[in-house]
């Protein structure tokens, strides 16, 4: 890989210790041991061993930190976050890669471009004048506008079954008069790729795009600011990613209703892109099997509103936490954990990570697991659906042979404690799509995001019913209170479990014969099935990368 910069190892090892009460594993006298926590120090290569030590007290104590580091960022634009580009990040990736080469692991920072926004402007002229809350797009132009509202198609439907095709076809924009040199294209969030709204505004003649949400439920009535380099196939010279000459920004429902009267001016501005440089960080450790790679891995920044702590200082929690406290093992497969620059920017440090392997390269990873928001305070416990036994894949999705058995795995691991679980959609919206892409085997849990509690999933898995499964995502107050303890817990648990599992055979995934986890034999019962809540939602909702 080149341009890959390894880190030297220095010493010991750090790590936490407890009881894991959800096994009703041994207690933990074995912890006790003169000189340090035993944890630290032990190969816990058997289940009950790495079960006993991967607690959630471990778990919270790297929450803690990220929270820590984004309070005491002082970044210049983004002060408060721990996003890509910003001081947070890259404070991050610090206590990241210091702790795993102090535990031994041989670590990367793998570098990749990103691309780094300032904050923009957006304000309503007439009929009001008003200043609103925005943000850029990924992918966005710059420049100052001032002109014209003309708002596209916008529905004002509500409902969850409503649709709005707003900005999605190119005769949404014809008859209209884009000939003036300040014209603002309102469109509406909806059924295609932002980046397929913003091209065809373009391409009409508009000076700016306003992408409103859609305001059909609770859960789509915020500010929002994406991606906006995908595009629905097959647009005529843009076959995607594309990036755009003119600034696009975000509204809410009510502002972008507001933006939508008659005789609307607004003024929007976007200041210049920078390019910055950040890292991806990746800790291995050989195993017996050097050419069959386990692979895990969690997005290591936040959006710039906030610290992140669940979105995704869960994930990256966790599997820190686990790979801490197998640093001692002695796998028969090779392990390597992953913490992902920029995936709020677009999935962009995993993207760059995959398109970085050789065709060999590729062919070693046996398997990817991704932890994306696993402990949202208003939580369902939902796998990614690969046997699409719930949710077909979106068009264009295609899962690789393999990725089943990794379903069946935490599916029958939540089963085994007693959890009921749910799907979502296997749908690549976060790190695993380029691994899927690749032909990876890939799945990973997930505990919802602006997606909206049922009563039927509060009778469940207790909880708010009415409102968001994280009612922080993507705000200020994603902090460290911003959590589920029962939620992270078990999926902290699950994700060492799975790891371990791996650790020593992929037979069920790849067909490489591997051995049996040291320790009592243990047997896993068959998965109990889906609770089959989500009639029409595609499982929780996820990240704001599509439509």
């Amino acid at each position: 890989m080149a341009d890959r910069r390894t880190r030297s190892v220095r010493a010991v090892a750090a790590g936490a210790g407890g009881l894991l009460v959800a096994l009703a594993l041994p207690a933990n006298a074995a912890l006790a041991a003169p000189g340090g926590n035993a944890c630290d120090h032990r190969s816990n290569n058997t289940y009950d061993k790495l079960l006993e030590c991967v607690t959630l007290e471990g778990v919270r104590e790297h929450q803690a930190e990220f929270q820590k580091i984004a309070d005491n960022s002082t970044d210049p634009v983004y002060p408060g976050t721990r996003a890509a580009g910003t001081d947070g990040y890259a404070d991050s990736v610090d206590y990241v890669a210091d702790l795993l080469e102090e535990a031994g692991y041989e670590v990367t920072l793998d570098p990749v471009e990103i691309t780094f926004n300032f904050p923009a402007v957006l304000r309503q002229l007439t009929p009001v004048a008003a200043e609103y809350e925005t943000g850029v797009f990924t992918g966005s132009g710059s420049g100052e506008v001032e002109g014209q509202v003309i708002p596209i198609d916008i529905s004002l439907e509500t409902g969850e079954l409503a649709v709005s095709t707003s900005g999605c076809e190119p005769e949404d924009f014809a008859g209209v008069d884009w000939s003036g040199d300040s014209d603002i294209a309102l469109v509406q969030r909806g059924t295609c790729f932002f980046g397929t709204k913003a091209y065809y505004a373009e391409q009409a003649g508009a000076e700016a795009v306003i992408v409103m949400n859609q305001g059909n439920t609770p859960e789509r009535e915020e500010l929002i600011v994406a991606d906006a380099t995908s595009v629905d196939e097959p647009i005529p010279g843009a076959p995607g990613p594309v990036t755009h000459g003119i600034p696009v920004v975000g509204a809410s429902s009510a502002d972008g209703l507001a933006l939508a009267e008659e005789g609307s001016t607004a003024f929007v501005e976007v200041l210049p892109a920078e390019t910055r440089t950040d890292y991806n960080v990746i800790a291995e450790l050989p195993g017996k099997n050097p050419d069959n790679v386990v692979m895990a891995g969690a997005h290591l920044d936040s959006v710039t509103e906030g610290p992140g702590i669940n979105d995704n200082g869960s994930g990256s929690a966790a599997i820190l936490e686990t790979a801490l406290l197998m640093a001692n093992t002695h796998p028969e497969n090779t392990l390597r954990f992953a913490w992902w620059a920029a995936e709020e920017q677009g999935l962009v440090g995993s993207a760059d990570y995959v398109a970085g392997l050789s065709e060999a390269e590729r062919e070693r990873i046996a398997l990817y697991m991704n932890y994306d928001m696993v402990g949202s305070p208003n939580y369902v416990f939902m796998v990614y659906d690969s046997d699409e036994s719930t949710f077909p894949a979106p068009e264009g999705v295609t899962i690789p042979p393999g990725s089943t058995a990794i379903e069946d795995l935490y599916e029958s691991y939540y089963t085994y404690v007693g959890e009921p679980y749910d799907d979502t959609e296997y749908s690549g919206r976060s790190d695993y799509e380029a691994f899927i892409l690749a032909g990876i085997p890939s799945g990973g849990l997930f505990t919802g995001a602006e997606g909206i509690k049922t009563e039927e999933q509060a009778a469940i898995w207790g909880g708010t019913a009415g409102e968001q499964f994280d009612p922080c995502y993507h705000e200020a107050c994603d902090t460290y209170e911003n959590v589920d303890l029962h939620a992270l817990e078990v999926n902290s648990d699950l994700i060492a479990f799975a790891m371990l599992t791996y650790a020593y055979s992929t037979e069920s995934v790849n067909g490489v014969p591997g051995k049996r986890v040291p320790g009592k034999p243990f047997e896993l019962p068959a998965p109990a099935g889906p609770e089959g809540t989500f009639a029409e939602e595609s499982g929780g909702l996820a990240h704001q990368h599509a439509a």
